[in-house]
C-alpha cells in the first residue's frame, strides 16, 4: 500500500443525489463546482450529511473570506457588503470555479486521507489510544468490540472493513458525534501531569442541529453560508488543514473558535485509521479539543434551551438537543421566535439578511438532525431527523404577524391534546380505573392526536401565502382550525366507541359529604366538546 493515498480533492467519496434520485460519489472539488447539478447530499445518515456540509462550508468560508467571486483579493468589511456579496453568488446559480480551484490546488497536499505526516482529520504516528474495529467507525452500525449488534445492516467483509471512501465519510462523522465510551490513556495523563478532563460527546452530538435546505445543493450551501454571525462579518478563516502543526495532545480544553471555518473543522477527536489490503479495518482514538457549551452562541447550527431566571446570576444558555418524540413544528417558537431572540444562527442569518433579498414566495426547508445517546452519552441509541417547509416571507420582518398566528395555532393544538387527554382520563375512571393509574393512557392518546395532526399541519404551514392579509388570512387560519377540530372530534369519537359497557353506564365518584360526579362515556364526550368549543370560540 502507498503511504500517501486517496486525496479527498480528487477521489470520489462524498455521496450526492442527482435529479433522477440516483446516488453518486464525487470528490470534494467536484461537489463544490457542480453543486447546482445535484439535489442534495445523500450520505448513509442525515447526521453524516451535516458533518460533510460543514466541511464544504469551511472551504467556502475560507475562499470567500479572501477573494471575490472572480478570484480577486478582497475582504468583506460590513454587513451590507456581506449581504450584497452573498446575493451576487446566489444570482450566479452556481459556485464560481476559478477561486475554488485556485484555493484547493494550493492546499492539495493537506487533503490526503493517508499520509505519513498529515493524514486528513487524523493524527499521524498515533501509537496509543482506545482501539476500535471498523464496525465501530461505521455510524450505521456503531458496534463496539464487546457488544455486538444482533441485527446489523452490514455483514462479513463489508462489516469488518471499510472502503477508503466510506472511511473518509465516517471519520468526519466520528469526529463530530463520537460517544463518551473511550477512556483517557495512561500516556495522556502522564503528559498532562495528572487527571484529564472529559471532552464529552463530539461537538455536533451536543447540539440541537439546525440547517437550511434549498432546491439543490448549491442553494443549500449558500443558505448556510452565514457571512454575518453574531454581528461579526466572517472575513477571517483558519481551517484546521492550514495549520502548520496539527493538534495531537489528548483532551485539550480550548477557547471557542472566532471564525466559522475553524469551528466547522474542530478536531473533537484524535484519530488514526489502520489499513489492511486496501480497506480500513480499525482505528485508534483519543479525546481531542473541546470548549464549554454554555453560551456558545458563535455556533450557528443549534437551537437553545430557555433558561430559568436566576436572581443575581448571569443567564446561561445551553444547546437544546432535539426530542425525537416531538414533532418539529411543535418547536416552532424555539426555531423561529425564541423568547430571548436566541434562535439558531442560520435561522437568524436568513431572517435578518436573506428573507428580504429572496422572493417572498421562495420555499425553503429548515432541517434538524441529531444523534440520540444513551446514559451519559456513553453509547448511540438512534438517529433522528426532520424538516419543516415554509415560504421565505414568513421569516421576514413583514412575516412577524404570521409567525405569531402560527404560534397561536400550535398553542391551540397543545390545548386540544390536553382535551383529548382529559377525555381519556374520564373514560378510564368511567371504566372503574383510578385517577392515579391513567397517566399512561393519557400520554398515549395525546401522542396519537399529535401524530394525526402532524401531516395536515405541515401541509397547511407550507400552503401559507406570506402576503395573505385580512379576509384571505382569516380564511387560511379558519381552514386549519376546522381541520384540527375535525381530526380531534373523529379521534374522540373513536375513543368513546371503543369504551367498555361499564364506561357507557359510568361510575359515580365522590365522598359522602360532597356531590358525586358521574363519570361516563356520554358525559366525557360532552365535556370534550365543551373544551374544544372554548379553544376555538370563533370557529363554528
Amino acid at each position: 500500500m502507498k503511504e500517501t493515498d486517496f486525496n479527498l480533492l480528487d477521489e470520489p467519496w462524498i455521496r450526492v443525489m442527482d435529479e433522477s434520485c440516483s446516488v453518486r460519489e464525487l470528490s470534494l472539488t467536484d461537489v463544490l463546482i457542480h453543486a447546482h447539478e445535484y439535489k442534495s447530499l445523500c450520505g448513509e445518515l442525515p447526521t453524516q450529511d451535516v458533518a460533510v456540509l460543514r466541511l464544504l462550508l469551511a472551504v467556502l468560508h475560507t475562499v470567500f473570506a479572501r477573494v471575490d467571486a472572480q478570484g480577486n483579493p478582497h475582504q468583506l468589511e460590513d454587513e451590507e457588503e456581506a449581504v450584497n456579496f452573498w446575493h451576487e453568488l446566489w444570482k450566479l446559480k452556481k459556485l464560481p470555479e476559478q477561486p475554488i480551484h485556485t484555493y484547493l490546488n494550493q492546499w492539495h497536499e493537506h487533503f490526503w486521507l493517508f499520509h505519513p505526516e498529515r493524514p486528513f482529520a487524523q493524527v499521524a504516528g498515533l501509537t496509543y489510544g482506545t482501539s476500535y474495529e471498523a464496525a465501530k467507525l461505521n455510524g450505521e452500525i456503531s458496534e463496539s468490540s464487546n457488544k455486538k449488534r444482533l441485527f446489523s445492516s452490514y455483514f462479513g467483509a463489508e462489516k469488518d472493513g471499510l472502503t477508503y471512501a466510506q472511511a473518509a465519510r465516517w471519520v468526519l462523522y466520528l469526529n463530530a458525534y463520537d460517544d463518551t465510551s473511550a477512556k483517557p490513556t495512561k500516556e495522556g495523563k502522564a503528559a498532562a501531569g495528572g487527571e484529564l478532563p472529559s471532552p464529552g460527546a463530539g461537538w455536533l452530538g451536543k447540539l440541537g442541529l439546525v440547517y437550511l435546505c434549498g432546491n439543490n445543493l448549491f442553494e443549500t450551501l449558500l443558505l448556510n453560508l452565514v457571512l454575518v454571525n453574531q454581528g461579526e462579518v466572517q472575513n477571517r478563516a483558519s481551517p484546521i488543514w492550514e495549520r502548520e502543526v496539527m493538534p495531537s495532545r489528548e483532551r485539550v480544553e480550548i477557547i471557542m473558535a472566532d471564525n466559522l471555518a475553524e469551528l466547522y473543522t474542530l478536531q473533537s477527536r484524535r484519530i488514526l485509521l489502520k489499513r489492511s489490503e486496501d480497506r480500513v479495518v480499525s482505528y485508534l482514538l483519543l479525546g481531542g479539543d473541546f470548549f464549554e457549551k454554555e453560551n456558545a452562541f458563535f455556533e450557528p447550527m443549534t437551537i437553545w434551551n430557555v433558561p430559568k431566571p436566576a436572581k443575581n446570576k448571569p443567564t446561561i444558555y445551553t444547546p437544546k438537543r432535539h426530542d425525537s418524540s416531538k414533532q418539529m413544528w411543535r418547536e416552532f417558537a424555539v426555531l423561529y421566535e425564541h423568547s430571548d431572540d436566541k434562535i439558531a444562527g442560520v435561522v437568524r442569518w436568513f431572517r435578518e439578511f436573506l428573507a428580504d433579498v429572496l422572493e417572498r414566495s421562495y420555499v425553503m426547508k429548515t432541517a434538524i438532525a441529531s444523534v440520540q445517546y444513551g446514559d451519559k452519552d456513553f453509547f448511540v441509541k438512534h438517529i433522528h431527523s426532520d424538516f419543516l417547509t415554509l415560504h421565505a416571507g414568513i421569516l421576514s420582518e413583514l412575516g412577524k404577524s404570521w409567525r405569531k398566528d402560527i404560534l397561536n395555532e400550535i398553542t391551540k393544538c397543545e390545548k386540544l391534546a390536553n382535551a383529548v387527554g382529559n377525555l381519556a382520563k374520564h373514560l378510564h375512571i368511567a371504566e372503574g380505573g383510578s385517577d392515579n393509574s391513567c397517566e399512561s393512557a393519557v400520554n398515549t392518546v395525546k401522542e396519537q392526536l399529535y401524530y394525526r395532526l402532524d401531516m395536515p399541519f405541515r401541509e397547511w404551514l407550507c400552503s401559507i401565502d406570506p402576503d395573505a392579509e385580512g379576509e384571505e388570512k382569516e380564511k387560511l387560519l379558519e381552514q386549519w382550525q376546522k381541520t384540527a377540530q375535525k381530526i380531534a372530534f373523529r379521534y374522540a369519537q373513536e375513543q368513546c366507541e371503543h369504551a367498555s359497557d361499564a364506561a357507557m353506564t359510568g361510575h359515580l365518584i365522590g365522598r359522602d359529604d360532597k356531590k358525586k360526579v358521574l363519570y361516563s362515556a356520554p358525559n366525557a364526550k360532552q365535556m370534550f366538546r365543551g373544551e374544544v368549543s372554548k379553544i376555538y370560540q370563533k370557529v363554528k
